[in-house]
């Protein structure tokens, strides 16, 4: 199912083919509907959605997981849908949201397994060394992305053994994003920056890693999407399964 109602909207009704859409945010009695018209009795505000937009914006705020029906009925002449249950409606489709949707993320294509150590090993001590980031940290980060897997090419299009986005890469001055060698030195780099900003906090990092700054900063610490959180566990659990495996005692918080 859509991830927000506003999807359940734009791909469901049988609207004409047009470049953007109108949704309605309408707000009555400190309630939130979605509607393809202004609501009699709401507060609405007209948002305008770009078909060609790669994410659909969150309209509803963060509610967490919920479950409700749009509605469909007559107004002025003319078919309109609404998620609240105004006189004269009927049921037209179901529907489950979780807020706020997830950001266009790259969710990993690598699962939790045994320790890898054999993999691209060179070129992981040889990332560690330059920028001093723990060479196990970048391991369950590499194995969580791809599973170590260089050809590896995500939906939302991250590359390579460390997932890089296109712009990421292009940063930091990956030129194929494939190579091995080349994916794991400028995510070694990505990640000592993230860590340098996040003072070493290592899931604020992972958190960053995998849904962006901006998202972090948003939200003030690891955002609320199912997808992220997911990610971060994972990456903070290979990262005890590495130091493991490479011979090194488990981390433990300061007393």
């Amino acid at each position: 199912m859509p991830r927000t109602v506003a999807m359940v909207l734009l791909l469901y009704l049988p609207w004409a083919p047009v470049q953007a859409r109108t949704v309605y945010r309408c707000l009555q009695k400190g309630t939130v509907s979605m509607a393809t018209a202004p609501e009699p009795g709401s507060r609405c505000e007209a948002i305008v959605i770009d078909d060609n937009a790669v994410q659909t914006p969150n309209l509803w705020g963060d509610f967490g997981v919920f479950s409700g029906t749009l509605y469909e009925r007559e107004q002025d002449g003319a078919l309109v849908y609404s998620t609240r249950n105004l006189p004269g409606s009927r049921p037209y489709l179901r529907f489950t949201v979780a807020t706020p949707p997830g950001e266009p993320a790259h969710a990993g294509l690598g699962q939790v397994g045994k320790p890898q150590l054999n993999r691209h090993a060179p070129q992981f001590r040889a990332a560690a060394r330059a920028t001093g980031v723990d060479d196990a940290w970048l391991r369950a980060v590499a194995h969580a992305e791809s599973g170590f897997d260089e050809t590896a090419v995500s939906a939302k299009g991250a590359q390579g053994v460390m997932q890089l986005m296109p712009e990421t890469a292009s940063e930091y001055g990956v030129a194929d994003p494939l190579s091995a060698a080349q994916s794991i030195d400028g995510g070694a780099r990505y990640m000592k920056a993230l860590l340098r900003r996040y003072d070493g906090d290592r899931s604020l990092a992972a958190a960053a890693y995998n849904a962006g700054i901006g998202v972090v900063a948003r939200y003030g610490g690891v955002p609320p999407y199912a997808e992220t959180r997911q990610y971060v566990d994972k990456v903070l659990t290979l990262y005890e399964r590495y130091r493991r495996a490479m011979g090194r005692a488990p981390e433990r918080p300061a007393l």
